[in-house]
């Protein structure tokens, strides 16, 4: 897609010269809209114009409990006062209290924390790997991992050679081995896939990057019936899906499955810092030995300080409620929006929605520029898709607002 020209010769206002700074001095790995935000405090961004928007992207959900959490706050100032970083070759005061909480949380047993969800990825690749050799006795080098068509896992790599879109895959080979693709929510094609050279099914409960694609009623549960008859890591990437986003604590829980483990990040940093993890059974994790794998500033003091607040907050049920509720609201608003001729379809649960734009009303690039014109801020992806994903402590009064413009520029 080509970038937006901004003049980069006696930029006039403030975001003029923001963006021809970043355009000259950053590579061009994103396509951002054109507004630069100075401030925000919980649902709400302020530009360095002084303009307010309603920031119903949340990060991708990394900020699920909104700008400037008090909570999150707090916890992340007083941990500043006494240490950061001890890196993991000592132990520190918060890093047993945050596995033990986030072990509970998940119903599991032992925690790999990491920063990035790229990472939490690659490690849990690393562990069914590991898994399959030591534990189920799968030949040395033979270790195959089934993954779904148009998943988002990250960008490393590893990750893009089992993805499937062209743009964050050509030009990055030679490409990993040691992965098969099959469509999503097709259960069918993933039991003729695995054999017994296969380790793990790695799949999105829901996918993101693809448009808020939700899977078949009946097929996780399908994919965790079969992964456990044929001894095969189920591993769920819950990191968009996870923490609270679908109105339960994990995607997952809609079909009443525990995976055998979960990838998480954005949200477990509460949009402070960055934190991701593996969370799995003693059985799984417990094959990882000192050396073989880590990171300098996975589940450093001031992560786990934020993260543990993060877990406090879900523990009580009452943001994953107001998601449910609120997210009920939302898609029976973006429903009545099918079959006018400017929107395809809507699909997602919870405070999640992928919104297709009917092609001759425009692109998702243009209709996301159009709402940040009046206010609100989303994003596309795959040309013709809006995603939404507000904060989950937005008000319905706000929610409301930011649907009304939605409507105002599909019908414009």
């Amino acid at each position: 897609m080509p970038r937006t020209a901004y003049r980069t010769e006696s930029p006039v206002t403030s975001t003029e010269r923001s963006i021809a700074a970043a355009e000259a001095h950053s590579a061009h790995n994103y396509h951002p809209l054109p507004v630069v935000v100075a401030t925000a405090e919980g649902s709400w961004m302020t530009d360095v114009e002084g303009r307010r928007y309603l920031d119903m992207l949340a990060g991708y959900s990394a900020l699920n409990f909104g700008h400037g959490n008090r909570r999150l706050l707090d916890a992340a100032k007083a941990q500043l006062e006494r240490v950061t970083l001890t890196s993991r070759a000592f132990h520190h005061d918060r890093f047993g209290d945050f596995c033990a909480a986030l072990a509970e949380l998940c119903g599991m047993e032992l925690v790999l924390p990491m920063n990035t969800g790229a990472e939490a990825v690659e490690t849990a690749v690393k562990t069914a790997r590991k898994w399959g050799y030591e534990v189920k006795g799968v030949p040395d080098g033979q270790a195959k991992i089934i993954v779904a068509e148009n998943n988002f896992h990250g960008r490393t790599t590893t990750i893009v050679s089992f993805s499937t879109d062209p743009e964050a895959r050509a030009g990055f080979g030679p490409y990993t081995p040691g992965f098969e693709i099959v469509p999503y929510g097709d259960p069918a094609a993933l039991a003729a896939a695995v054999d017994d050279r296969t380790v793990a099914v790695l799949l999105e409960p829901i996918q993101g990057e693809a448009g808020v694609l939700v899977p078949p009623p009946g097929y996780l549960a399908g994919v965790r019936e079969l992964t456990r008859r044929r001894n095969v890591l189920f591993i769920a990437d819950e990191i968009q899906s996870g923490l609270g986003r679908t109105g339960r604590t994990f995607a997952c829980e809609h079909e009443g499955v525990v995976p055998d483990m979960y990838v998480l990040g954005k949200a477990l940093g509460g949009g402070v810092v960055p934190v991701s993890a593996v969370v799995s059974s003693r059985e799984v994790l417990g094959v990882i030995a000192p050396g073989e794998h880590g990171s300098t500033f996975g589940g450093n003091p001031l992560a786990c300080a934020v993260a543990l607040e993060v877990i406090a907050m879900l523990r009580t049920g009452e943001l994953q409620q107001h998601a449910a509720e609120l997210g009920e609201h939302l898609h029976s608003e973006l429903r009545l929006l099918v079959g006018d001729g400017t929107v395809d379809a809507v699909r997602g649960r919870g405070l999640w929605a992928g919104v297709d734009i009917n092609p001759a009303r425009g692109t998702g690039r243009e209709v996301s520029e159009q709402l940040m014109a009046r206010g609100v801020l989303v994003k596309d992806t795959h040309g013709a898709t809006i995603r939404i994903a507000p904060p989950l402590v937005i008000s319905k009064e706000d929610l409301d607002w930011g649907l009304a413009r939605l409507r105002e520029v599909l019908e414009g």
